[in-house]
């Protein structure tokens, strides 16, 4: 019987630790090219598996990752030995992805999806204004801020995090609604919402405070609306060891000191 996962490729992140990490595992397994293989295996980190999730969405390829990053989160460990055997051990694990549909001050419209957050960022020394809604119902007139974020579960341990968001277990169902730096009104931490709940911002101002949207790492800038919405679009699938599933890792951060 021939494993799903039989045929692979490689691809490795530009600096010189993935490099050499795909030379080697080239040289010791059979590959085939990334549009001929059932899984892509990617070396790096968090960023470079955002990257390969994306690239590889459409196709619906699932990929799996070795760390040759930094905090690599989303990876699994990096071993030269047992390639295809990992591969056919492994469990999926399908991520839901937000849609990000932005309006900009030029009348243009911009879409583009995110697997771990879309935040809105002030561009100037000057706080930006936002007025939210949450499906099509105004929950805050005005936020003032550095910015706001919109969190999937597989993404509220990245930024979310940073911004002092709740982690969301990844069965949870929910997104986190989280500000960044918010001035008024100060106390305010975020809100958790239903995974099909609709997100829209309005920026108050844009001319005087403009704001750019980023969805993981498509940006646009001079935005004056934006709606964050679950897609329906194919999930991207990701694999992990079994003694690493994202949920296991989800759960351990929550303990760390």
């Amino acid at each position: 019987m021939v494993h799903p996962y039989a045929r692979f490729a490689i691809a490795a992140a530009g600096h010189e630790l993935a490099q050499e990490a795909k030379q080697t595992l080239e040289s010791r397994y059979d590959h085939v090219p990334e549009d001929e293989a059932d899984v892509i295996v990617a070396l790096g980190g968090d960023g470079f598996m955002l990257k390969t999730l994306h690239r590889h969405m459409a196709a619906g390829r699932p990929i799996y990752g070795m760390n040759k990053g930094s905090v690599g989160f989303l990876m699994n460990t990096f071993r030269v030995v047992d390639l295809p055997a990992r591969l056919a051990a492994a469990q999926d694990f399908q991520l839901h992805t937000l849609r990000m549909q932005a309006d900009t001050a030029q009348g243009e419209r911009h879409e583009a999806l995110a697997v771990n957050e879309v935040s809105l960022l002030r561009q100037t020394r000057l706080a930006a204004k936002l007025r939210i809604f949450v499906d099509g119902v105004n929950r805050m007139e005005e936020l003032v801020c550095d910015g706001a974020l919109v969190s999937t579960p597989a993404g509220s341990t990245a930024y979310n995090l940073s911004a002092y968001g709740p982690i969301l277990p990844l069965g949870s169902d929910l997104l986190a609604l989280t500000p960044i730096s918010a001035f008024r009104p100060r106390r305010w931490r975020g809100a958790l919402l239903p995974h099909k709940a609709v997100v829209t911002f309005e920026i108050s101002d844009p001319d005087l405070r403009p704001v750019s949207a980023v969805a993981d790492f498509t940006e646009i800038r001079d935005v004056v609306r934006v709606e964050v919405a679950a897609s329906l679009s194919r999930p991207p699938v990701i694999l992990f060891d079994p003694e690493h599933s994202l949920e296991e890792r989800i759960l351990k951060e929550q303990f760390m000191p």
